[in-house]
């Protein structure tokens, strides 16, 4: 097939081939327990469905959307944005709909980005920030995020004009939060060079230990800031398909311009269940946090006695861990999985900087990543035979 140069510039999909090695596992009966796939097990709160229900059921849902969002959902974002970040939003200006944030992030280059023009791209990372970038003509310039930086962007090292930059805390791979000292950096580096600043805030009220901060709550970030939301991860529904951006009002346009011409909204019934997570009781988004930190500290306390070398995540259900000495990403989690069927992430499928570590994702039940880790003790061994 002759695909066009775009698809072919796009980096190898590790995680198409890794679905495909997990199928060919089952295939020859291996019982797989998949830390791989940051897609939360638990399910969508009662009152967030039974909303979607009465809303399927109103015939007013069934119509096209609005492209920008219905307005009482807008509404409900910016409530949200005051109560837990402290930032007061414009619902009519600076809150728009997704089809997932996902969608938002990938449609944002096409309003900003001219063939050949420079963007910088955290190294590891989502990889949606380089596709988007290299489907969009654009030329994605890697930002390493390094251990010994706590997994910020070194943003005194960048060096050439560019025209956007994605960030992304809490952090996916790395569950690395960035302190606000930073994003008000990362600010004033964009205000300076006339650069967009995109922020992947998913996982913004996955906190443990810590709130994550908005980047909108730095002074000045309106004036060149775009935040990119999610329900997916804080209600337990990625499926639904429910995102929204908020900030800089002409970013906003630009990006809602290039919706118009591509899609047609999100569902309305499912927007009326948006409203209801982001305005009902908190209590079922603080007991699935609660969940996924007992995860964490069991899984935490696992790869301590298996020797393993990571830093205990503040926020995220991810854990990102150095392989065994000798390794490579894909070969450790090639023998992880064909070894004792466990599915860990490799770090190079999020980059080239990712190399040398894995990811696991803490969504599965406690008596499961209990199992995974036994199963990889079988693999290691005594740590001293690692050292």
């Amino acid at each position: 097939m002759d695909y066009a140069r775009r698809i072919q510039q796009l980096p190898r999909y590790l995680f198409a081939e890794l679905d495909a090695a997990k199928q060919q596992a089952r295939q020859r009966g291996v019982d797989v327990i998949d830390l791989g796939v940051g897609d939360p097990d638990l399910p969508t709160p009662r009152h967030i469905v039974e909303a979607l229900a009465r809303g399927a059921r109103d015939p007013s849902t069934h119509q096209y959307p609005s492209y920008e969002g219905d307005l009482e959902f807008r509404e409900a974002v910016a409530r949200m944005y005051r109560r837990v970040h402290g930032v007061r939003l414009d619902p009519h200006r600076e809150v728009i709909a997704l089809i997932g944030s996902k969608e938002g992030i990938a449609h944002a280059p096409l309003a900003f980005i001219n063939p050949g023009e420079r963007v910088l791209v955290p190294d590891p990372g989502y990889p949606v920030y380089r596709a988007s970038t290299i489907l969009a003509g654009g030329r994605p310039v890697e930002m390493p995020l390094r251990e010994k930086n706590g997994f910020l962007p070194d943003l005194s090292k960048v060096r050439g004009g560019a025209r956007l930059m994605f960030l992304n805390y809490p952090n996916n791979p790395t569950a690395a939060v960035a302190p606000r000292g930073f994003l008000r950096e990362a600010v004033d580096f964009c205000r300076d060079r006339g650069v967009h600043l995109l922020h992947d805030f998913a996982y913004g009220e996955m906190g443990f230990d810590v709130r994550p901060p908005s980047v909108l709550s730095v002074p000045g970030a309106r004036d060149a800031a775009v935040e990119f939301h999610s329900l997916s991860k804080t209600y337990c529904m990625t499926g639904w398909r429910l995102g929204f951006a908020v900030g800089n009002a002409e970013l906003l346009a630009g990006l809602l311009k290039v919706k118009t011409n591509i899609d047609s909204g999100a569902f309305r019934a499912v927007q009326r269940a948006g409203i209801a997570a982001l305005n009902g009781p908190r209590g079922p988004a603080r007991k699935s946090l609660g969940v996924y930190r007992e995860r964490r500290d069991l899984f935490v306390e696992g790869l301590r006695r298996l020797g393993l070398r990571f830093h205990p995540p503040r926020a995220t259900f991810y854990v990102w861990v150095r392989v065994p000495r000798g390794s490579t990403s894909l070969g450790f989690s090639g023998r992880l999985l064909e070894g004792v069927g466990v599915v860990a992430t490799p770090g190079v499928g999020f980059g080239r900087h990712g190399e040398g570590y894995v990811r696991f994702s803490l969504t599965k039940p406690r008596e499961r990543i209990r199992e995974a880790l036994e199963r990889m003790e079988d693999v290691l061994g005594a740590p001293k035979a690692r050292q």
